[in-house]
């Protein structure tokens, strides 16, 4: 009885955790002036143009599935960083590593850095909803790397990487590569000189 009761209790505080680290997720987000919804006075559960003022701003879009790789490799850098952490306590950290970086990639620096990307002129940050979906489709990759076979999650991966490329010209890899610097033949690709 006192297993089943630690564990509850134990389920009650992640949740409760992870539900405070989503509410300063969207606090943080409305100090920067991001929308709750898209601006455009629609909602969509899906944004597919990549052109559309609507990307990032609609409940999902292609990014969504970069998000989920981000849970794969959170859940790997955790498990390689701190093996001995409970599966909770490292969900926390990867949720904690998955908010700042939502916050950060909506601040003015971030949002000026990603227009200079060949598909991110108009970029104006994610609606609130949008960002928050993104934290959940890190904690679904999560979920998925702790309870998938390896291989089963590196072929999921390697298939979510290739498809949004394929389909958009970006994905989580050429976002990487960007950020970090500009490389002109993927500028090129991106924007069809290629």
């Amino acid at each position: 009885m006192k297993t089943i009761a630690k564990k509850a209790t134990s389920a009650r505080a992640v949740t409760a955790a992870a539900i405070a680290a989503l509410v300063l997720q969207a606090a943080a987000l409305r100090a920067l002036g991001l929308p709750f919804l898209c601006a455009c006075g629609e909602f969509k559960l899906w944004e597919g143009d990549v052109s559309s003022s609507g990307l990032s701003q609609q409940l999902t879009d292609w990014y969504s599935f970069t998000h989920v790789i981000h849970g794969v490799l959170f859940y790997l850098l955790v498990w390689f960083a701190a093996p001995r952490l409970s599966v909770s306590q490292r969900f926390l950290i990867a949720l904690a590593l998955e908010v700042g970086w939502e916050i950060l990639e909506n601040t003015p620096f971030a949002i000026r850095y990603y227009r200079k990307q060949a598909l991110a002129q108009g970029y104006a940050g994610d609606s609130i909803v949008n960002s928050l979906v993104d934290t959940l489709t890190m904690a679904l990759g999560f979920f998925l790397a702790w309870r998938l076979p390896i291989l089963l999650v590196v072929a999921l991966s390697a298939v979510l990487e290739i498809g949004v490329a394929l389909s958009i010209r970006d994905n989580f890899t050429l976002n990487v590569l960007n950020f970090i610097y500009p490389f002109q033949f993927i500028h090129r690709w991106q924007s069809g000189a290629l």
